[in-house]
């Protein structure tokens, strides 16, 4: 089982708490694989959205292959997400108690075929991001001042 990470999320893990995540596939036009193996993909803006009892990716830009043709996709085109019908109404359930929302983490390929991994997750709140900002900020400061120590022995 090979699996190649393309994209990563990293806003969702700034703007939100996540809870919990399950793997999904996509459905893709053959231009839209060929960029994804190219690694032509943000997830920056993306999410997710319950509709009629499907997850839809929306946002998400899979940018044109150049070797296409003139009827390449479209790069911010929303897409299904294909999951088990008891995992969709878990998580739409979620969504609509709860408040939570789905967010797309991270985007890869296993075993030739691309998969998404979606998140229940929870926004944070400005305070929450200050104090992660300054918890990572005090982790890097002591990884520094414990290298300059290591360096200084010898």
């Amino acid at each position: 089982m090979v699996i190649k990470t393309v994209a990563t999320n990293r806003k969702a893990y700034h703007n939100y708490h996540i809870e919990d995540s399950v793997e999904a596939g996509i459905v893709l036009t053959g231009t839209e694989i060929k960029s994804i193996r190219a690694g032509r993909v943000s997830l920056g803006d993306a999410y997710v959205r319950p509709e009629v009892g499907e997850l839809w990716l929306l946002n998400a830009h899979i940018a044109r292959y150049e070797a296409g043709s003139y009827l390449s996709h479209e790069p911010t085109r929303p897409r299904k997400l294909l999951l088990h019908r008891k995992q969709i109404d878990s998580l739409t359930s979620k969504v609509a108690e709860k408040g939570l929302t789905l967010v797309p983490l991270k985007l890869y390929i296993k075993d030739n075929i691309a998969k998404v991994e979606v998140a229940l997750a929870k926004g944070k709140k400005l305070y929450d991001k200050r104090e992660s900002i300054t918890r990572r900020e005090t982790e890097r400061e002591i990884e520094r001042t414990i290298k300059k120590q290591k360096f200084h022995r010898r």
